[in-house]
């Protein structure tokens, strides 16, 4: 179990390492690193998902390791609540960054091993806190930093990412 601690309230979630383990273990490397910690939700669309974990409240980039293998075709699917890895337009390209989804995405779930076909990796759940979840997703958005639309006009910041039990 990991916990977000934000400047809207808390979200708990549970880690699927049965179904994602490279992912799990990426995410649990960062989280015991500290790199979440300070770090922004910097892209905010309603009816679809809040990203953040890769920017500072400066809009800083912080620094990545490798990229890891996309387990997208775990069975897992986008739905609301659930917690994905976010990445280019390569599929093995996630990092760190890291998104809740606020609705059923389905054009975001595994169909086949292709370019457009990976899909994005489901690694876990909010298992308490989707109201904060869901009072994060209706802040008010727009440019900031180096995004035209879509970040919050008022920070949210994540204040810390934990472990709370294995």
């Amino acid at each position: 179990m990991v916990e977000i601690k934000t400047n809207h309230g808390d979200i708990r979630l549970q880690l699927d390492s049965a179904r994602a383990p490279f992912t799990v273990i990426n995410f649990i490397h960062y989280v015991e690193k500290g790199h979440y910690n300070s770090t922004i939700f910097h892209r905010v669309i309603p009816g679809f998902m809040i990203q953040g974990g890769g920017f500072t409240t400066d809009y800083e980039k912080r620094p990545t390791d490798d990229m890891i293998p996309n387990e997208a075709d775990n069975g897992l699917k986008n739905l609301p609540g659930t917690i994905a890895m976010a990445r280019t337009s390569d599929p093995h390209s996630a990092t760190a960054q890291f998104f809740i989804n606020t609705a059923n995405n389905r054009f975001l779930n595994h169909t086949r091993k292709s370019q457009r076909g990976w899909g994005y990796t489901v690694f876990g759940k909010v298992v308490d806190g989707i109201d904060v979840v869901r009072k994060i997703e209706q802040v008010e958005t727009g440019s900031g930093g180096p995004f035209r639309t879509d970040a919050p006009q008022q920070m949210v910041v994540i204040e810390s990412i934990q472990m709370i039990s294995k």
